[in-house]
């Protein structure tokens, strides 16, 4: 059994890719090799550039004395409202050989207008990973409470050093948003953490949209909290 946080008012809501910190000399199309050299700072893309329908990337985990990141399976997602099965498919490919996106969309009963709510991604994590580990965390505050970041913070650190990516659903407005996004639009998403670097507070994304090619890339933590209110999160 995971070990629980709590805080006070906090609503409890292909081929091979070596993943360090660093930046990624990216081929094009499915199955692209990258390889990492340098860098965990926000706004640095690991992964950029492969945005063909079906591109697919497997990276490998590496663990750094500040960073860590997970072994996971990338793929962009296959229709523009199945960010929700995308993000949960590589959320599940950490621990299993995870289904596909159009499975997972009838799992988490997706629609033309996306997947209604986040719980729906925790149940249907726990249903195949077996563990009961993933809880939904709701963060209802925008900004965020300090408690809420600080709760954020812990289960980052807690699911990837346990081998669980976390599900965001997020809210990134004009002004506020992750790279290659259309600046004049507000986004609705859901993206995936697969790392994290504790000397730069740093999370590392797993963006199955692909905005302006960003796939892999690093944001600061405060801007993930920023994004998240007033969705939630899987953890």
């Amino acid at each position: 059994m995971r070990k629980r946080f709590a805080a006070t008012a906090v609503a409890l809501a292909a081929a091979g890719c070596l993943l360090a910190p660093g930046v990624a000399q990216a081929g094009t199309g499915p199955d692209s090799v990258a390889v990492l050299e340098r860098g965990s700072a926000a706004g640095t893309a690991v992964v950029s550039g492969m945005n063909d329908l079906g591109t697919r990337l497997h990276a490998e985990a590496v663990r750094t004395s500040t960073a860590r990141t997970l072994e996971i399976d990338y793929q962009v997602q296959e229709t523009g409202y199945w960010c929700g099965p995308a993000a949960t498919r590589i959320a599940l490919s950490a621990r299993l050989a995870p289904p596909s996106q159009a499975a997972l969309a009838a799992e988490l009963g997706t629609h033309t207008g996306g997947t209604d709510h986040i719980s729906q991604v925790t149940g249907v994590l726990n249903a195949h990973v077996g563990t009961g580990w993933y809880e939904t965390k709701e963060m209802p505050n925008d900004p965020p409470t300090q408690a809420q970041k600080d709760l954020l913070w812990r289960d980052v650190v807690l699911d990837i050093d346990n081998n669980y990516p976390l599900v965001t659903n997020i809210v990134a407005p004009p002004g506020n948003q992750p790279p290659g996004y259309p600046p004049g639009e507000t986004i609705y998403h859901y993206f995936t953490v697969i790392g994290y670097d504790d000397a730069n507070r740093t999370v590392l994304i797993a963006d199955p949209a692909s905005f302006g090619g960003n796939q892999i890339y690093w944001l600061s933590f405060d801007q993930l909290a920023s994004l998240i209110p007033p969705k939630g999160y899987a953890a």
